[in-house]
C-alpha cells in the first residue's frame, strides 16, 4: 500500500499528464496444450485438446495510458537479453528525450546488472515492484485477456496455428477490443489490509 501511495501514484499522474511514459513490463509463456474453461451444457461435451511441452513467449511492456503493447517474442526462454531488447525498443519507440519508466517485478532476468547497464544506457528508469505484488502489475490483466480471448476453450491443430492466434491476438487487439480493454486496464489497484486470521 505504501508503494502504491508513496511511489507508484505519482508515476501515475506523471504519464496521464503526459510528462513521462508509464511502462508495465513481464513475460508470459504460451504452453502449447489446453487452457480450460467453464461451460455449462445438459450433455457431457467432448473437446479437442493439444498436447505438448512447447512454449511461445512473449516479453511485453504496457503503456499504462495508451495500452499500446510492445512485444518480444520467440521459442526458446526469456533472459537478461531479451529484456535488453525490449528496452531498446521502447526508447527507439519513443520521442528523444522523451521520459521513461518500466515498472517490473524482482525476476533475476530483470534485476541483474545487464538489464540496469542497458536502463542507464537508455535513459530508462527501472521501478521494481514489492515482492509478491502481481495485483500492481498492470499487465498481468492483459495477459489475462488474451488468453481468455484466443486460448480458453479451443483447439489448435499445431504449434504454428496456436502461435499465429496469440500473435493475432496481441496485435489487435487494440483495435478490435479497445472499450473492453480501457474498463479492464483501468488505473484502480487492489491493495490488502494486514488481516487477523482465527482458527476455527
Amino acid at each position: 500500500k505504501r508503494f502504491l501511495e508513496n511511489i507508484m501514484r505519482p508515476l501515475l499522474e506523471d504519464c496521464k499528464a503526459g510528462k513521462r511514459d508509464l511502462q508495465f513490463m513481464d513475460a508470459s509463456h504460451f504452453v502449447f496444450g489446453s487452457f480450460v474453461c467453464v461451460l455449462w451444457c445438459l450433455f457431457r461435451k467432448w473437446m479437442r485438446a493439444a498436447s505438448g511441452r512447447q512454449r511461445h513467449n512473449v516479453l511485453g511492456a504496457l503503456h499504462a495510458t495508451t495500452h499500446q503493447i510492445t512485444t518480444i517474442v520467440n521459442d526458446t526462454y526469456v533472459n537478461a537479453e531479451t529484456v535488453c531488447e525490449l528496452l531498446r525498443k521502447l526508447r527507439m519507440q519513443a520521442a528523444p528525450g522523451r521520459l521513461i519508466t518500466v515498472v517490473l517485478d524482482n525476476a533475476k532476468y530483470h534485476t541483474c546488472d545487464l538489464v540496469k547497464k542497458c536502463a542507464a544506457e537508455c535513459f530508462i528508469d527501472l521501478c521494481f515492484l514489492p515482492s509478491y505484488s502481481p495485483n500492481l502489475n498492470l499487465i498481468e490483466r492483459y495477459w489475462k485477456y488474451v488468453k481468455r480471448t484466443c486460448l480458453y476453450g479451443k483447439y489448435y491443430a499445431d504449434f504454428n496455428a496456436f502461435k499465429s492466434a496469440i500473435d493475432a491476438c496481441i496485435h489487435n487487439s487494440l483495435f478490435k477490443d479497445k472499450e473492453k480493454l480501457d474498463t479492464l486496464l483501468t488505473l484502480n489497484f487492489q491493495s490488502f489490509e494486514n488481516a487477523q486470521l482465527y482458527a476455527a
